[in-house]
């Protein structure tokens, strides 16, 4: 129910300060760490004696040892060492897969490693870049993560999940302001809105401090399968649309199981780089927003286990990008089903006419 060739996130780069990171990723639990050569590994954490995660036990050096007899394996799945004898059987290997350090996160392949070309790794570079300032942060969803592309892709919600954050009033409800829905390669869609001479929502008064009506424009952009930005802009009415404060909102959505997703996400910025008390006021307001949005889809879920129905169960305006995402996410899952080579180069995520006015 996965698709499996393509980079998922498994991780922050910075999460490998620790010795190891154990984490379940499409239903397949991993363990991964980097060497003191400064290379990334990931095995399957699951010792093939007596099947004892790897990760109940410790890492010697460069070596992962189970806690359970001590048998170690190196950062490749070969065993190096079996307590109480010399011989090494030859069946006493790990699973491993392709693990690489890009833009600040660790990417990982579950499909055909012959197919993993870090190529096809997506360019999210903003989030590692110095032009751009950083926010980041993970929360944990019990929900499966079509749940999460859909509420990503539909951004009207934020009049009604978050009026203390990101949302308008009602009276300017977002839905009012129709978006222009779009499909590129079989594997994006983009739904752009336009905002005009409205009054900034909470968050946006912190960041712009404005004494007026904004104008204000977003994108939502999915990629199948599920790595989602948010591209939003936001300036005084009486200034010119070059001088906006823009913004990539990165919600880079790795399924853990079948009803439950790690969300990894990032907001940068173009703007006010060097503030700190900003950036952790925006770490701070992005966390609320995603505490919001993990009420309501955790809800959902939890409603699809018991009634067994699926979502939209009555499709409306706002559902034309969801519903076309998911449209693009089975055929690519039907595609790798009958090609098991079957991959993507993911096109440019946001173009420069993405600040054009449509």
């Amino acid at each position: 129910m996965f698709v499996k060739n393509v980079w998922y996130i498994a991780a922050f780069d910075k999460e490998f300060e620790q010795p190891f990171v154990a984490r379940r990723l499409l239903d397949v639990p991993v363990i991964m760490f980097r060497t003191s050569d400064g290379v990334l590994a990931a095995l399957d954490d699951l010792c093939p004696h007596r099947l004892m995660p790897l990760s109940s036990g410790k890492r010697i050096d460069d070596e992962l040892q189970c806690g359970y007899h001590g048998m170690k394996f190196s950062a490749e799945g070969h065993c190096t060492c079996v307590p109480g004898q010399a011989n090494i059987p030859s069946a006493a290997t790990v699973k491993t897969y392709p693990l690489v350090s890009r833009h600040g996160f660790a990417w990982i392949w579950m499909g055909d490693p012959s197919l993993a070309s870090p190529d096809l790794i997506p360019d999210i570079h903003w989030h590692d870049s110095p032009d751009w300032a950083c926010s980041d942060g993970y929360h944990h969803f019990n929900a499966n993560y079509r749940l999460l592309n859909d509420n990503l892709l539909d951004l009207s919600h934020e009049t009604y999940v978050h009026h203390r954050t990101i949302g308008n009033h009602e009276e300017l409800s977002i839905a009012n302001y129709p978006a222009t829905v779009t499909t590129e390669a079989d594997c994006i869609v983009r739904a752009h809105r336009e905002m005009s001479n409205i009054e900034a929502p909470p968050f946006f008064a912190m960041v712009l401090q404005p004494k007026g009506l904004i104008n204000r424009w977003q994108i939502a952009v999915n990629l199948v399968p599920s790595l989602n930005i948010t591209v939003v802009g936001v300036y005084p009415v009486e200034e010119e649309r070059a001088s906006a404060f823009a913004a990539h909102v990165l919600h880079l959505l790795t399924p853990e199981s079948e009803t439950s997703t790690h969300y990894f996400w990032s907001f940068v910025r173009n703007y006010r780089l060097n503030e700190i008390e900003l950036t952790n006021g925006i770490q701070k307001a992005s966390a609320a927003t995603f505490d919001e949005d993990k009420i309501i889809i955790e809800r959902q879920q939890k409603e699809i286990d018991a009634r067994g129905k699926q979502v939209p169960g009555v499709a409306i305006r706002v559902d034309e990008a969801p519903i076309r995402a998911r449209r693009l996410l089975e055929q690519r899952l039907k595609a790798e089903q009958e090609n098991p080579a079957y991959v993507v180069a993911p096109p440019t995520l946001v173009p420069e006419h993405s600040y054009a006015v449509l």
